[in-house]
C-alpha cells in the first residue's frame, strides 16, 4: 500500500485549505488524509487502514498529554502561572521589561503551560508595562512569543511528549536537548524585540487591565508543581528509575495544589486542564491519520533525493521535515508529530541518532508554527488586542527566532554531534 508523492502533497494541500476555511484541524487533516490516499492511488479500504494505523501510533502520546492536563490545570487555574510570571517581571524590573516578559513566558512554557496560554497569562502584565514604558505592541508580543518558543523546546508539553514517544526516549532527554537552542532563541527574541519598541501601534490606557493580586499563591508554592514533575521525570536519566510522564505530570500537579493549600480544588483544576488538553488530543488523532498517509508515500524518498542532490548531509532531513510539517499544520505539536511519525525510521536508517533526530525535528517545528491558519496566530494577537494586519507583520520576526533555535540545535546535534 504505497501512496504516490502527488497523493501526499494532495493530503497536505487539502488539510491546509480546510483549516484556512475554519474547519476544525482534526477534521481538516482526516479529510486531507482520505483525499490524499485516494489521489495517491490507494483504494478506500486501504486508505482507511493507513489512516487508522497512523492514528494508533499516536495513542500513547495522547494518553500522556491527557494526563498532563492535571499539571496544566493546576498551574493555570490556581494562579500559579500568573504568580511565577509576575515575580519574574518584578525581579528583573521595568528597565529590562522586554527581557522580563521573554523570560517569564519562557519559564511558564518550560514548566508545562501551553505557549499560547503562557502568552495570554503574561499579556496583562505586558500591556501594563508597555503603557508605562511606551513600548509598542509588536515589541512586547515578539518578546513573549520568542520566550514561549524558547521554553517550548525544553518543556514537558505535548510536542516534546510526542517526539519522546516516537523515538522511544526519556522525556527529560528531549527537554534537555532543547535548553541551549532555547536560550539562544530567547536572546534572539530580546534583541529583535528591542528594535521594535517604536514600530506599530502603542498600548492605550483603556487596554490596561487591573488585576487583584492578593489571591495569587506565593512564588515558592507556585513552583512546587513543575519542580516535582521535572524531578520525577529526571529520575530515569539520573538514577535509572523510570516514572512515566503519565504519572509524573499529574502527580506534580496534585502535590503543587497541596503545597498551595488548594488541594480541595484539584478536581476542578483537573477538569479545566482536561478541557485544555482535549482539543490537542483530538487534533493529534487527526494528525496521526495524516501521518499515516504521508508515511506510506514516496514523499520521504523525494525529500531524501533532493537532499542528496544538493549535497547536504542526511541529518538536515530532521529540521527541514519539522519546519515543513509545522508550516503545513501551523502547530508545533502537530508538526513534531507528523515529522516524527513519518521520518523517524528513515532518519534512524540513515544513521542519525534518535536523540539528535528528535531534537532537530522538535526545534524545526518552531519555525512556522505561528502561521495564520493556526489558532496560535489568533490567540496571541488577541491577547494584546492587535489587528490581523499588524499581527501578520510579526510573522517574519517570530520565524527568525524559530530559525535561530533550529540552527543552534542543528549545529549541536548534527554538525558537532555534542550529545
Amino acid at each position: 500500500m504505497e501512496v504516490t508523492t502527488l497523493g501526499a502533497l494532495a493530503a497536505l494541500v487539502v488539510a491546509i485549505g480546510l483549516i484556512l476555511k475554519k474547519v476544525p484541524p482534526a477534521y481538516g487533516m482526516i479529510v486531507g488524509a482520505l483525499v490524499g490516499g485516494l489521489v495517491g492511488g490507494v483504494d478506500i479500504t486501504s486508505t482507511v487502514e493507513l489512516m487508522m494505523g497512523g492514528a494508533k501510533g499516536i495513542i500513547p502520546a495522547v494518553l500522556r498529554i491527557l494526563a498532563a492536563g492535571v499539571l496544566a490545570g493546576v498551574l493555570i487555574e490556581s494562579g500559579a502561572a500568573a504568580a511565577i510570571a509576575e515575580t519574574i517581571v518584578k525581579k528583573l524590573g521595568e528597565t529590562r521589561a522586554l527581557l522580563a516578559l521573554a523570560v517569564a513566558t519562557m519559564i511558564l512554557t518550560a514548566v508545562g503551560v501551553f505557549i499560547d496560554v503562557a502568552v495570554i497569562t503574561v499579556a496583562p502584565i505586558a500591556l501594563a508595562i508597555a503603557r508605562r514604558a511606551d513600548l509598542s505592541k509588536m515589541a512586547i508580543l515578539l518578546a513573549m512569543i520568542g520566550g514561549g518558543k524558547a521554553g517550548n523546546v525544553m518543556s514537558p508539553n505535548p510536542n516534546a511528549i510526542a517526539a519522546a514517544d516516537t523515538f522511544h526516549l526519556p522525556l527529560t532527554s528531549v527537554m534537555a536537548a532543547g535548553v541551549i537552542p532555547g536560550l539562544f532563541g530567547l536572546v534572539a527574541a530580546y534583541l529583535i524585540a528591542k528594535r521594535l519598541i517604536k514600530r506599530g501601534s502603542m498600548v492605550q490606557e483603556s487596554e490596561v487591565i487591573q488585576h487583584d493580586h492578593g489571591s495569587l499563591p506565593s512564588f515558592g508554592a507556585a513552583l512546587v508543581a513543575p519542580v516535582v514533575a521535572i524531578v520525577l521525570l529526571a529520575l530515569r536519566p539520573l538514577f535509572g528509575i523510570k516514572i512515566d510522564p503519565m504519572i509524573a505530570l499529574p502527580l506534580g500537579g496534585l502535590l503543587g495544589a497541596l503545597a498551595m493549600g488548594k488541594f480541595k480544588n484539584s478536581n476542578a483544576y483537573a477538569v479545566a486542564g482536561l478541557g485544555r488538553m482535549a482539543p490537542v488530543a483530538i487534533m493529534l488523532l487527526g494528525t496521526g491519520t495524516l501521518a499515516g498517509i504521508i508515511g506510506a508515500s514516496h514523499l520521504k524518498t523525494v525529500l531524501i533525493d533532493v537532499l542528496q542532490a544538493s549535497g547536504l548531509p542526511a541529518y538536515v532531513l530532521a529540521p527541514v521535515s519539522g519546519a515543513l510539517m509545522s508550516l503545513a499544520t501551523a502547530s508545533t505539536t502537530a508538526g513534531t508529530v507528523v515529522a516524527s511519525q513519518v521520518f523517524s525510521s528513515t532518519l534512524l536508517e540513515l544513521g542519525v541518532p534518535a536523540l539528535a533526530a528528535a531534537a532537530m525535528i522538535h526545534s524545526g517545528a518552531t519555525v512556522f508554527d505561528h502561521m495564520p491558519h493556526g489558532s496560535f496566530f489568533h490567540a496571541t494577537g488577541g491577547a494584546v488586542n492587535m489587528s490581523i494586519s499588524e499581527r501578520l507583520k510579526v510573522i517574519p520576526y517570530e520565524t527568525a527566532v524559530g530559525l535561530v533555535i533550529t540552527i543552534v540545535s542543528t549545529l549541536i546535534f548534527g554538525v558537532f554531534k555534542i550529545f
